[in-house]
């Protein structure tokens, strides 16, 4: 499978491209170990941050999403790891589990849950927040969550909690179906 995109080295980027480039390159992604190279040699944005650059002012609001999921949520690491897999696994996302699946180990999820997670179902978890959490994320996936759903997962994590999850799940369900259709390997 073909990347369908031009990845533009940062000198042929315009000024509002390049202003997007900046804004992912020098931010929190950057900040601390990351599962992937934001950048290959060239200087070109790899991942879903490429394919950002063809709207930049959507792209700019998209990552600002992307930032407050992974780096200002209530979400503890471990559930928002497994949610992200969870979407890779339904979407099939080679990336999303090329990016998630050693940023799940360092948040403590073990081969059993993440080979769960690959497979497209839930980990047995201990926990009652964890449980509770991945239970709306696979209800959410499959469409809703029914009222039993919802009203257990507001008891176990929280109403913001519950928000955080319904956003985290469409904005990398987006990015999901954005790396398939321009064959982001």
């Amino acid at each position: 499978m073909t990347n369908r995109l031009h990845r533009p080295t940062p000198d042929e980027l315009d000024p509002a491209q390049r202003e997007l480039y900046e804004t992912i390159t020098g931010g929190p992604r950057a900040a601390g170990p990351s599962p992937f190279a934001l950048v290959d040699a060239a200087g070109r944005l790899n991942g879903p941050f490429n394919a950002m650059l063809l709207a930049p002012e959507l792209g700019q609001a998209l990552q600002a999403l992307g930032a407050a999921i992974r780096y200002r949520s209530s979400l503890s690491p471990r559930v928002r790891e497994m949610a992200v897999l969870a979407v890779a696994a339904r979407w099939d996302s080679e990336f999303e589990r090329h990016a998630h699946e050693p940023a799940g180990r360092a948040a403590g999820l073990t081969e059993d849950e993440l080979a769960a997670l690959r497979g497209g179902s839930v980990p047995t978890l201990a926990d009652r927040a964890e449980a509770a959490a991945m239970e709306l994320v696979s209800a959410l996936l499959d469409g809703d969550a029914d009222e039993v759903t919802y009203t257990h997962a507001v008891a176990a994590v929280g109403e913001r909690a519950v928000f955080e999850l319904t956003t985290l799940v469409g904005y990398y369900a987006t990015l999901a179906l954005q790396l398939r259709v321009f064959r982001v390997v």
